[in-house]
């Protein structure tokens, strides 16, 4: 991922009502929602909504699709994984193992966090 990218993405998220948008349309998963669900479970005004569902969709970070006369939004979820990945691939240096005290301290689930590299090299 390019650091240009990375930093559309954190701009497209610096909005409350899109940190929510993004966040309700993660736990749907593959289903997704169409805009009128997606106003209903926020409580945000449908003209309001549709600027937040513009920059999302822009920065890359929500997919539509047309479905009749509703457009069907999905988060992209292949996209935060990278964007996860980015920001985390040189954690200690390229050492991940190092950081093992840091991930007892993260509120953060052990099955989404990388995985820590504790095999070690032997010297010849």
């Amino acid at each position: 991922m390019e650091k240009q990218t990375a930093t559309t993405i954190f701009e497209s998220l610096s909005s409350g009502v899109r940190l929510d948008v993004y966040r309700l349309l993660i736990k749907m998963g593959t289903e997704g929602m169409v805009a009128g669900e997606i106003a209903s479970a926020l409580d945000i005004p449908p003209t309001n909504l549709s600027f937040h569902l513009k920059a999302l969709t822009q920065a890359g970070m929500l997919t539509v699709e047309q479905e009749g006369r509703y457009q069907r939004y999905r988060a992209n979820i292949p996209l935060m994984l990278d964007l996860i990945g980015w920001l985390t691939e040189e954690c200690c240096s390229g050492h991940p193992e190092q950081c093992e005290n840091f991930r007892s301290a993260s509120s953060c689930s052990e099955a989404v966090l990388p995985p820590l590299n504790t095999t070690k090299k032997s010297k010849p």
